[in-house]
């Protein structure tokens, strides 16, 4: 680490972290668009799904290794994990215990649909992406983990959030 990052103080440090994340989320975006403008949204979400397979699970292994998460940690390794995703800086996000051996986790507030809203577009239909990255993310963290998509676009309904899932052993 430069000498000049050493330096910065924790209130600009935590803004370019803020930053980082959406410049990420931006690119992800800026991505998916200019595919889809080329080959259709079918292409888009295919190709889509397969580079958030091995993304997910490449995130999920930086974030065990930086956080000290045990592999094969269960719920709770998942919970922590959750918390520690680029997405967890930009969303409003909420974990509520079902069982033991269950919890569900709801993105409230989606950046990327939030935007799509007060645009009047659709709301982007990212479920089966959703369904490979949430469970891919939680067989890193965990094999014996098992995921349930609650509800994710394009699925109608009025409902407190965007997305929802269930992890349960």
């Amino acid at each position: 680490m430069s000498n000049e990052l050493k330096n910065i103080p924790r209130d600009i440090l935590d803004g370019m972290l803020e930053d980082f994340a959406k410049n990420w989320l931006a690119h992800d975006g800026l991505w998916f668009q200019a595919v889809e403008k080329e080959c259709g949204m079918e292409t888009a979400i295919r190709l889509d799904t397969e580079a958030w397979e091995k993304f997910t699970r490449i995130e999920a292994k930086r974030i065990m290794e930086r956080h000290n998460i045990p592999p094969n940690g269960g719920l709770s390794a998942l919970k922590k994990a959750l918390g520690f995703r680029l997405y967890a800086f930009l969303n409003e996000q909420t974990i509520t215990d079902e069982t033991e051996n269950s919890f569900v986790f709801k993105m409230v507030d989606c950046r990327v649909q939030s935007a799509r809203r007060r645009k009047n577009l659709p709301l982007f239909p990212c479920k089966s992406v959703g369904i490979v990255e949430y469970t891919e993310f939680a067989k890193t963290i965990d094999p014996s983990i098992r995921t349930e998509c609650l509800a994710c676009p394009p699925d109608s309904g009025d409902r407190d959030f965007y997305c929802g899932w269930r992890f349960w052993i």
